[in-house]
């Protein structure tokens, strides 16, 4: 599968992505937006890979490697908590490297999977959460149309302190 954009096109997870992934699993600083707290084995790794072929209807998720011009993996975004009844899905993106960062990859990889999931996935809404000191983000979604519909208080534990979290979604209209 291939998403094309004008600067990025989304891709399916392949098994020579498996040094990649390892790094941004394992890259700590990563850790708190991704809710893990222990590192990703490259066998475990492997066994996701083995399995990225599952169709979303039965794995619940869905992950795409977003590539750049000249190829090159820049990061990934995520359809998590896939739920088919209620047509809606948890929505997560990473782009890794900070040198990568602020070239609107994950602008236009959000815009891409925005419209996957709306015009093939049939989704009526896709929601994201984001800490609140996290305002890349914030704005990155609620340019493309997602909503602050909630805070969850004191919800993200960094070190000795609490922070809130936003609950953002985008409704098909």
């Amino acid at each position: 599968m291939k998403l094309q954009g004008q600067h990025i096109y989304l891709r399916a997870i392949e098994p020579q992505d498996i040094d990649v992934l390892y790094a941004w699993e394992n890259d700590v600083e990563n850790w708190t937006v991704s809710n893990t707290q222990t590192p990703f084995s490259r066998f475990v790794l492997e066994q996701y890979i083995a399995s990225a072929h599952e169709d979303i209807y039965s794995a619940k998720q869905l992950r795409l490697i977003i590539c750049d011009a000249s190829h090159k993996s820049v990061g990934s975004i995520d359809l998590f908590d896939f739920d088919p009844n209620h047509q809606r899905a948890g929505v997560g993106v990473l782009i890794a490297d900070k040198s990568d960062r602020k070239k609107g990859y994950a602008s236009e990889a959000l815009k891409l999977l925005i419209d996957y999931c709306f015009t093939t996935l049939n989704l009526h809404q896709l929601y994201c959460n984001i800490t609140v000191d996290n305002e890349s983000s914030i704005i990155l979604f609620q340019k493309h149309g997602f909503m602050i519909t909630g805070i969850k208080k004191q919800w993200i534990r960094e070190g000795a302190h609490f922070k809130d979290e936003l609950i953002l979604q985008l409704i098909r209209s």
